[in-house]
Formats: C-alpha cells, sequence, structure tokens
C-alpha cells in the first residue's frame, strides 16, 4: 500500500427547537475536536512525511474559525491505539454528562487499510472507529478519512464519481445524524504531495474550510461546500499524478435538516486575502520554502480566504511562468492581492531551483554567429545558429546547428570557407536577478569546404570540434529571451599542405547572438 493520511472528524449537534441562523449555532452550540495525527505505521510502511502536520492545520482552522474554544480541543501527536480510544470515549462521557447542544470533531492523519488505522506497531479498526462515532451523544456526527482504501467504511467499490454536493441541509438543524467522508475509494491510495506538504484531500478541505468552497459567498462554509471543494480539487490534483485519480466518497444517514456551518471567516485576529481570477494561487507561510496554509484553484468561485494576522508568500501558476511576491495580513483586514507586483519567474529557472512540480523545460532558439577563421590570413566567418535545448534541475543540455561562410583575398585568388557543424552543449546555470548565467562545455562534428575561383579543386574535409561555453540571458517577454554567448574551441580537421594532407587543430573564438522561447 502507498504512503496515506488519514483523517477522522466527528461532528455532532444536538436537536434544537424551531429555526437556527449559523451564527446563533456558533455562539449556542459546544463545539469539540479530537485531532490525531501519526507519521508512523507498520514496520513495512514508510514514515509519512504530512500526516501531523494535517492533523495541526486542521486544528488551527477550527480553532481560528470553526468555534471550537482551546480547552475543547485536544490534540494527540503519534498516539496508541488505547490513547485514541480513551481520549474519544472521554469526549463522548463530557458531551453526555453537560447534556448542552455540542459539536465533536476528531481529526486523525495517519496509515490505514480497508480495515483499520495503523497507529504505529498497534491498530485500531475501523468498526470500532465507527461504533464510537455513531454512539456518540452529539446528534450530528461527521467521519472524514483520508487514507488508501477507506472507501471500504462508506462501502463504495471501485472508482466510480460520487454527487459533489451529497449532504443537503436545509435551515434547521438535524434531530440525529451520522454521516462519513473518504478520501478515496475501497480500491484506491490516498496520496501525498511534496508541493503543497500534504495530503491532497486534507489540504483541499483545509483551504476550503478557510473560505475557497465559500461557494455563495455568505461568509461562511457549510458541510456540502467543504466536501464538494474537496472532492472536486482532489479528483483534479491527482488526476496529474502517476498513480492516478482519486476519488472521495460519502454515506449519510441524516434525520432532520440543517444548515450545518464548519467555518465562519471573520475570525478576530484574521484578515481576508482575496486573489484574482484565471490562476490556481498556493500561500505558504513566511516564504516560499515555509508551510503550504491554503491554495485557492483556477476553478474556484470564491476567491478570498481568511488567514492569521503575519506575513506570506504567494506563488500563482500560469501557462508559462510562476508569479511569487508576500503579502502581509493584518486583523480584520481585506487586502486583494495584484498579480502586477508579482515577481514573474520563467519555467526554466523554478526547475533549476525545484520550486515547482515541473521537472524540465523545453526551449527552441535561432540567432546569428560570428567565429575567427581556421585559416592564416582568412576573414571571420559569418552565419546562422539555430537549436533546440532542455532544461534540467542540476544542468542544461542543447543541440545546435550552425552554419557559416568566410573567405580570404590574395593577389593569386579568392577563396571561400563554408562550415556546417552539430555540435550538443551541456551547461550550469545560475540565476541573478533577471539574467541567467551559464557556464559549460560543448563537443561536436561537422564539414569544412574551401572554394577557389581561381580553378583550384575545392577541398573538403570533416572536422571535430570540442570546447567551453559562456553565456548570459535575459528575458525579453512571457516566453522570449535574448542570450549572448562565447565559446572558445578546438576543431580538428585535415588540411591539405604543400608536403601532402594533415591533421590541423585550430583554435578559434565565436560569439553568437540567440533569440529563444521557452515552454
Amino acid at each position: 500500500m502507498r504512503p496515506a493520511l488519514i483523517v477522522v472528524a466527528l461532528v455532532g449537534l444536538v436537536a434544537l427547537p424551531g429555526p437556527l441562523a449559523p451564527r446563533a449555532a456558533r455562539a449556542d452550540i459546544a463545539r469539540y475536536a479530537l485531532v490525531i495525527g501519526h507519521d508512523g505505521g507498520h514496520s513495512d510502511e514508510q514514515t509519512l512525511r504530512y500526516a501531523e502536520t494535517d492533523a495541526r492545520r486542521l486544528a488551527e482552522v477550527l480553532l481560528d474559525l470553526g468555534g471550537f474554544a482551546p480547552d475543547r480541543v485536544t490534540v494527540l501527536r503519534g498516539p496508541s491505539p488505547d490513547a485514541v480510544l480513551g481520549a474519544l470515549i472521554g469526549i463522548n462521557d463530557r458531551i453526555r454528562t453537560r447534556g448542552e447542544p455540542a459539536v465533536l470533531v476528531v481529526f486523525y492523519s495517519g496509515h490505514a487499510d480497508a480495515l483499520a488505522l495503523h497507529l504505529g506497531a498497534g491498530e485500531l479498526s475501523l468498526e470500532r472507529l465507527e461504533q464510537l462515532v455513531r454512539g456518540s451523544a452529539a446528534a450530528f456526527r461527521l467521519l472524514i478519512v483520508d487514507a488508501c482504501r477507506s472507501g471500504a467504511l462508506t462501502h463504495v467499490k471501485g472508482g466510480a464519481r460520487v454527487p459533489a454536493q451529497p449532504v443537503q441541509l436545509a435551515e434547521r438543524l438535524p434531530a440525529d445524524g451520522f454521516v462519513v467522508w473518504t478520501s478515496s475509494s475501497a480500491t484506491e491510495d490516498a496520496q501525498e504531495s511534496d508541493d503543497i506538504k500534504g495530503s491532497f484531500f486534507t489540504h483541499y478541505l483545509v483551504s476550503g474550510l478557510l473560505g475557497a468552497a465559500d461557494g455563495n459567498g455568505d461568509g461562511t462554509v457549510s458541510l456540502g461546500e467543504a466536501y464538494a471543494h474537496a472532492y472536486d480539487a482532489t479528483l483534479r490534483a491527482s488526476s496529474r499524478t502517476l498513480a492516478g485519480v482519486q476519488h472521495a466518497t460519502f454515506r449519510e444517514d441524516v434525520h432532520g435538516v440543517a444548515d450545518l456551518s464548519l467555518t465562519w471567516l471573520d475570525g478576530r485576529a484574521r484578515g481576508i486575502v482575496a486573489f484574482p481570477s484565471g490562476h490556481d494561487y498556493l500561500v505558504m507561510m513566511s516564504g516560499p520554502d515555509g508551510p503550504v496554509v491554503a491554495e485557492v484553484g483556477a476553478r474556484d468561485a470564491e476567491r478570498r480566504v481568511s488567514l492569521r494576522a503575519g506575513r506570506y508568500f504567494v506563488r500563482a501558476r500560469t501557462p508559462d511562468a510562476l508569479l511569487e511576491g508576500t503579502v502581509s495580513v493584518r486583523a480584520g483586514e481585506r487586502i486583494a492581492v495584484d498579480d502586477g507586483a508579482l515577481r514573474r519567474s520563467d519555467y526554466a529557472r523554478l526547475v533549476r531551483k525545484g520550486a515547482a512540480s515541473r521537472t524540465r523545460a523545453d526551449r527552441v532558439e535561432i540567432g546569428y554567429t560570428v567565429r575567427s577563421s581556421l585559416y592564416a590570413n582568412a576573414a571571420p566567418c559569418h552565419g546562422a545558429t539555430a537549436g533546440w535545448g532542455v532544461d534540467l534541475p542540476a544542468f542544461s543540455l542543447g543541440l545546435r546547428a550552425v552554419v557559416c561562410r568566410g573567405g580570404a583575398t590574395n593577389p593569386f585568388t579568392d577563396a571561400t570557407h563554408d562550415q556546417l557543424a552539430a555540435e550538443v552543449r551541456a551547461v550550469h546555470a545560475w540565476d541573478v536577478d533577471r539574467i541567467t548565467l551559464a557556464f559549460g562545455a560543448l563537443a561536436g562534428t561537422g564539414l569544412l569546404v574551401q572554394r577557389f575561383t581561381s580553378g583550384a579543386s575545392t577541398r573538403s574535409s570533416l572536422a571535430v570540434l570540442i570546447g567551453v561555453t559562456a553565456n548570459a540571458s535575459v528575458d525579453l517577454s512571457d516566453r522570449l529571451y535574448l542570450t549572448a554567448e562565447l565559446d572558445a574551441l578546438t576543431t580538428v580537421f585535415r588540411a591539405d599542405e604543400m608536403l601532402g594532407p594533415s591533421l590541423r587543430a585550430a583554435f578559434a573564438v565565436r560569439g553568437n547572438m540567440l533569440v529563444g522561447m521557452r515552454w
């Protein structure tokens, strides 16, 4: 089984008479949470990178925006099965003895299979977990499992898509209800991503709760909005991975109806950040290497999120480049991200520094070339060059064709000197502000042709080229760039001397001016 993340959330509401507005629910209903993260699984399972991080992120959102008081949120990191059972039973006892309208959320992130959570070397059966959830005194329970084969909980077999809005809740609290969400079907793997530093499903669930799922723009994120956002975004993101698509599933048993708000976007210590349409945006804490706190997708109708006051790094994905920059969020303020104020970085640079999921960027280029002569008392060789290249994380490779013509004039004859060459280049690049500097080596083969006006026969010979190269590039537009290049090369070829043919090695300097396009 691939490494997986598991999230378990239980939400309970005790029935109240009559209609209940969402903001009244926040004030009048006690909300409890048990948030669990476990990076370790069985001995044959790879240690997860982001399970405990995902648990922390969800706990923060529930505390800041979900109406959960700090003394009603329990966070467990790397617990044993007994610790999880004890914490859940304790919360259930607290809800039952107080007899108050309550919401209970339990979040577990870790390994699992279709039968049990893998809590390190121990296991907690999903059947036992479901019994405790269903048996809670909370009137409404929501169980969310983000794990490999977690669809076994909802009895969904295979990867068939389920409706985007599975939970239909209207204007009143339910008299009783139990809902299960899972991040994958019974036959699929749940997936983590280094780009977002978390599991797909939990990442998009948290982003949705921060505001990206608020499809009707009323300032709250409801149960149905949160699931629909996490389902659609997980499906889109996983469709681009080697492991394949990941389908969230659900099961519901709800009696009565309710407008169940999971988060409210007006947290006191938070601000609202709005994003332009058309691009995906990632938001990282502090800088580009900080934890990812939210994402707004290009297809999201709601393009604002609620963030804690602080400094954030924003990255937007466009077809040609990434837009990057920082924003400062102040409590109680609303700011709008301006794409024009973000720094533009083409994908070749991002491939080199490992800041994008892409591992290569392709390019084509064409330009003018001039080379010092290989023959005594001859003029430089002028011509054209064109090629294709690929930028990889550690180095760039390129194939280049070169054609040029020079010549010589003396009292006895005029001659033209033509060269046609094919070269391969390997360079390492350094990005300095808007300029890219590169240094490397080149090698190739070519054909040299000498023609004379005096009636002497045409001479031709094969040549081998080897040398070093250095260049500097600057961007002209989104995809276009200009490169100035200097080559120092030695050409070995056969020369016809008075005493007969012989091998000759000639040193030359060549300059190239190129216009290129990356994609």
